[in-house]
């Protein structure tokens, strides 16, 4: 069974930092690429950023780029999403999905609250 947890989550003031991680098992993790989304109050689902099997340099979305970094640690089946100079638009809750064989998997999500 595909198991994600995310955690790490919490409320910051603007300008701090925040890491998050996703604990995987259940499925090959150094054979998928892993990804972040978020989720504001009535909005859809954005994606964050993306990172390949093997690590590296991950893609961004615009509204984070500079600012988040995310990467792996296959040893320990574990994807991160390093925050900094955090802004109130980041508020949301955070997902690590994986796609595999045609499937999404979704963790439960990590809260994150930007607010002075």
């Amino acid at each position: 069974e595909v198991q994600l947890q995310a955690s790490g989550g919490g409320e910051v003031q603007p300008g701090g930092s925040l890491r998050l991680s996703c604990a995987a098992s259940g499925f090959a993790f150094s054979d998928y690429t892993m990804s972040w989304f978020r989720q504001a109050p009535g909005e859809k689902p954005e994606w964050v950023s993306s990172i390949g099997r093997a690590g590296g340099a991950g893609i961004y979305a615009d509204s984070v780029k500079g600012r988040f970094t995310t990467s792996r640690d296959n040893a320990k089946n574990t994807l991160y999403l390093q925050m900094d100079s955090l802004k109130p638009d980041d508020t949301a809750v955070y997902y690590c999905r994986v796609s595999r064989t045609g499937i999404d998997y979704w963790g439960q999500g990590t809260q994150v609250t930007v607010s002075s």
